[in-house]
């Protein structure tokens, strides 16, 4: 599915969170905020391999996704692709979530101290339904 520039515009905005939920082992549902990068109509996730959404989704890939900023919200419902295993691309995306969402300063010190050595898994998340709330700029 193709984001409209509309959407891709408000997903892109620095500092926004996701709040992903996926389905636990005994069906109820299980919503974490979560740090995102926008790459072309999809949205990469990365994690450590021990999160439980992370396990849920490598069980269940349906997941939804929303991205508020107060009333304007965007909904997105997808899959979720496990591309192989790629620990430095892993690594970078994450070091490059942290430049989005912190300032510079904190995250070199956290990339330094906890990203380059962790190990990390990464996820694409492709839409396949889209909906907003609000005006989402």
């Amino acid at each position: 599915m193709e984001l409209s520039p509309q959407i891709r515009r408000f997903l892109g905005l620095p500092g926004r969170h996701a709040i992903l939920a996926t389905v636990n082992r005994d069906g109820t549902p299980h919503q974490s905020v979560i740090w995102y990068l926008l790459r072309d109509d999809h949205l990469v996730l990365n994690s450590l391999p021990h999160r439980r959404w992370q396990a849920n989704l490598r069980r269940l890939p349906r997941v939804s996704l929303v991205v508020e900023n107060g009333w304007d919200q965007v909904t997105l419902t997808g899959e979720i692709e496990t591309p192989p295993a790629d620990l430095e691309l892993a690594r970078r995306e994450v070091a490059e979530m942290a430049y989005r969402y912190m300032a510079p300063d904190e995250a070199a010190q956290i990339i330094e101290q906890r990203f380059s050595k962790e190990p990390r898994v990464r996820f694409i998340f492709r839409p396949t339904s889209i909906h907003t709330h609000g005006d989402p700029r």
